[in-house]
C-alpha cells in the first residue's frame, strides 16, 4: 500500500489538529484532501471549535460528516484521497451516548470495523485524537468507560500505524515503535 496511516494524539489546545493539517497537506501533496467531520454541531462552545476549524483548513478541501458510520464514510472516500479525520474523541463519545457502554462490545464492533475501514483505504490517513488518560480517574461509569475504550483504541491504531505524535504545547513527539511490531 502506499498509505501512510499517522496517528496525532494529545490534549486539549496541545497543536494537534494544526500538526494533523500539516501532516495531510504534506502527505496530500498535489491530490484531494478529505477532511472528516465528527463534531455534531448544536453546542454554541462546540460551534464556535467547528467554526474555528473551518477557517483553518484550505477551502479546496472536501468535508464530509462522519455520523454515524464512520467505517463507512471512510469507505466512501475516492481511492488515493488524503483523509484528515479530525477528531477520534467526539466519534467515541457519540458512540457511548449517555449509557453505560459495554467496552468489548464498541471495541470489537466499531472500532474493529473502522480500523479495517482504515487499513483498506489506499491513500493516506491521518487521525486526530484526544488523550484522555493522562488525567484524574472519572467518578462516573460512562467517563470511565469512555476513557478505558478510547485508550484501548488508541492503542490499537497506534499499533496499526506507520507515524504516531503526541502533541505537547504545541511541539510535537514522535512515539517509536513499540515491541508490537
Amino acid at each position: 500500500m502506499s498509505r501512510p496511516l499517522v496517528i496525532v494524539l494529545g490534549g486539549t489546545r496541545s497543536g494537534k489538529s494544526r500538526f494533523g493539517r500539516e501532516r495531510a497537506r504534506d502527505l496530500a501533496g498535489d491530490g484531494r484532501v478529505v477532511y472528516v467531520a465528527t463534531a455534531v454541531p448544536g453546542d454554541p462552545e462546540l460551534d464556535e471549535r467547528i467554526a474555528l476549524h473551518r477557517r483553518d483548513r484550505p477551502a479546496s478541501w472536501r468535508t464530509v460528516d462522519a455520523m454515524p458510520d464512520l467505517a463507512a464514510t471512510i469507505r466512501g472516500v475516492a481511492p488515493g484521497d488524503t483523509i484528515l479525520l479530525d477528531g477520534l474523541t467526539l466519534w467515541v463519545s457519540w458512540l457511548i451516548g449517555d449509557e453505560r457502554p459495554s467496552v468489548e462490545t464498541l471495541v470489537d464492533g466499531p472500532i474493529a470495523a473502522l480500523r479495517a475501514a482504515l487499513r483498506e483505504h489506499s491513500g493516506p490517513v491521518v487521525v486526530v485524537s484526544d488523550e484522555v488518560g493522562l488525567g484524574l480517574v472519572p467518578m462516573d461509569l460512562i467517563g470511565r468507560a469512555f476513557r478505558d475504550i478510547l485508550g484501548i483504541a488508541h492503542q490499537q491504531l497506534v499499533a496499526d500505524s506507520d507515524e504516531a505524535w503526541f502533541m505537547v504545547a504545541g511541539r510535537a513527539l514522535a512515539l517509536p515503535p513499540g515491541a508490537d511490531r
